[in-house]
């Protein structure tokens, strides 16, 4: 691993104006298409995945950014998250009234967040809460400004099967020290393009399914002999077969190269300026998350390189092979054009965030308006699969 060598590639963000309400409109062009911002550097490989660090070009960054993330939030107390048919336990007093939200009963796929921190409030697409009735996964990116009143948290399930309460609620999911995680880019992908439940519990089941064949555990002894009876993972919950200790030990496996020299590679990170990486799974270019900045990057290090490492158990398509791909490659990924279909959804004042289709890919923005902002906070960019990839792009009226 030369990681003196790492670097990446991207290419211009559109400067867009801010816009409260939903809207769709052709686009003639994307946010990573134009003049070269971003430039891709050598590769990070551990097993069957490599991770291309991305840096900007013209090395120029916002510095420190002001956002708390949800494992901080959550860590610290701060953000509290609850089912829908809880959230007058959230709302604070306003004078003689209340500012309560008619929100009902509780709801598969909404949640309530609230923001008692003093700083706005990251959410990323693919984040995982558990607890509740179900665990959920964070539907898209967002900003929560601080100190707001309760919000209608969009999410998806990724527990099918339960509707009972195990706790008032949701933590991040953690671990021991592995901390929190996101759900891999497979299951990701079906919150964030498909929208569908459906689509996400049928990826969920096919990622369980898959862990356990990738991690078989044995019953009786750990020593047992090769014709043993396997037992499949004994959970319905995507976040509880990510912690079942076989699939946890085989993800540090494939995680190991890059987790055994985690502050070497930040270190490294870090003194490259890298905001990104470019990520391939066997062979095949799959995804890319870009931050606004080092520090931002290195604060969901951990959990993205889990996710990441989680995808690479999973097992090609029979007859597809790719071999390693190079630099310009990934950076081709970054700079493909994304004209296309183009929809943005956001709040005036806090965030935007958009959404450009192209041919086989799909870009996310997550623009901060925010004062003293006014930058991408984070881009998501992923190939897309199966019967998503062969659906011509659609305008998008919300």
């Amino acid at each position: 691993m030369n990681l003196s060598r790492i670097g990446l590639a991207g290419a211009a963000l559109f400067a867009l104006a801010a816009c409260e309400q939903h809207s769709s409109v052709m686009a003639a062009g994307g946010p990573l298409e134009t003049a070269n911002d971003f430039r891709v550097l050598a590769p990070i490989e551990s097993g069957n995945l490599l991770l291309f660090p991305v840096v900007r070009a013209n090395g120029k960054s916002p510095g420190a950014t002001p956002f708390l993330t949800l494992d901080e939030g959550i860590k610290s107390g701060q953000v509290e998250v609850t089912e829908a048919g809880k959230v007058r336990g959230l709302v604070r007093p306003r004078g003689s009234r209340p500012a309560v939200e008619n929100y009902g009963g509780d709801q598969v796929n909404t949640l309530v967040l609230v923001n008692n921190s003093n700083q706005p409030l990251l959410l990323l697409a693919g984040e995982i809460v558990t607890g509740g009735k179900q665990d959920r996964v964070i539907a898209k990116d967002r900003i929560v400004p601080a100190g707001g009143d309760p919000i209608d948290l969009s999410v998806f399930c990724i527990e099918p099967g339960r509707w009972t309460e195990s706790s008032a609620k949701f933590g991040a999911a953690a671990k021991g020290s592995v901390g929190s995680f996101m759900v891999q880019p497979t299951v990701r992908q079906e919150a964030m393009v498909a929208k569908n439940q459906q689509s996400v519990w049928d990826s969920v089941r096919g990622t369980i399914s898959q862990m356990a064949a990738a991690a078989p555990a044995v019953v009786g002894q750990m020593n047992a002999s090769p014709y043993a009876e396997l037992r499949p993972l004994a959970t319905t919950s995507y976040a509880k077969a990510m912690q079942d200790s076989n699939v946890s030990a085989k993800v540090d496996e494939a995680a190991a190269p890059v987790m055994k020299a985690r502050d070497q590679v930040l270190v490294r990170l870090r003194e490259e300026h890298a905001i990104g990486v470019v990520v391939a799974v066997r062979g095949e270019i799959v995804w890319a998350d870009l931050f606004a900045g080092t520090e931002l990057l290195s604060r969901y290090w951990i959990k993205l390189v889990r996710s990441y490492a989680a995808e690479s158990l999973t097992e090609a398509t029979e007859g597809e092979t790719h071999s390693a791909p190079t630099i310009a490659e990934a950076q081709h990924f970054l700079d493909a054009p994304t004209g296309g279909t183009e929809s943005s959804e956001g709040e005036v004042g806090i965030y935007r965030y958009r959404e450009l289709k192209s041919g086989g890919t799909e870009t996310f923005v997550l623009e901060s308006l925010l004062p003293a902002t006014g930058y991408d906070v984070h881009i998501s960019k992923l190939k897309l699969k199966g019967e998503e990839r062969r659906m011509k792009p659609q305008i998008m009226v919300r």
